[in-house]
């Protein structure tokens, strides 16, 4: 199994999760920065040429979200996500899709100073995205109550960045403790380690 990244991506989440996993896998530096992405061997891996993606045997996969899925269900012994028969998958659904369909467009709002209509976007609007978020992750330790799953790898992540490291929403309390619990899974800091330091 091959992860092609880079620092300072989503290519953190990724990493983040194979950690839960407890995968073995190796990493690939893409120098996105001298354009080493745009490559025919790594477009035939991800032709929007970004990073991160998975290769695991004959498998490719691209999109951080879509990683993160797979591989909750390649590694089932994790247990980072609901049965299909379960009540539950459909909570980690929405939450694994609420990530790139709404979060990340809210931020991007956010960061450019655009002005939308909430009633129109798909998104709902910035504020309408922090609310829910915030929302979320008050009642329980994780999105989906007690336990915790790749919908907190996909969430947990977007908070981080957007409270810490990007500043792009403003600190609230619930917001804090849920990114803090976050902080303190080995996952979590093994993939910190890795991702400032890709070989």
């Amino acid at each position: 199994m091959k992860l092609y990244g880079a620092p300072r991506t989503r290519s953190f989440r990724a990493i983040w999760m194979l950690e839960e996993c407890g995968a073995r896998y190796d990493r690939v530096l893409v120098d996105i920065r001298s354009g080493a992405q745009a490559a025919p061997a790594y477009h035939a891996i991800n032709p929007m040429e970004k990073v991160p993606a998975l290769v695991d045997g004959e498998a490719m996969v691209a999109e951080s979200g879509a990683i993160c899925a797979y591989l909750a269900d390649r590694f089932p012994e994790a247990e980072l996500a609901p049965k299909v028969h379960e009540a539950a998958r459909g909570r980690y659904l929405q939450w694994m899709f609420f990530s790139g369909n709404c979060v990340e467009p809210s931020y991007t709002e956010k960061f450019m100073n655009l002005t939308v209509d909430g009633s129109t976007v798909g998104w709902g609007g910035y504020e309408k995205v922090i609310d829910v978020l915030e929302e979320a992750v008050t009642p329980a330790p994780w999105i989906l109550g007690d336990t915790f799953s790749a919908a907190d790898v996909m969430i947990g992540s977007d908070l981080y960045f957007g409270v810490r490291a990007f500043k792009l929403v403003a600190s609230r309390p619930a917001f804090d403790a849920y990114i803090d619990r976050c902080m303190a899974r080995p996952a979590f800091a093994r993939a910190q380690e890795l991702e400032s330091d890709w070989t």
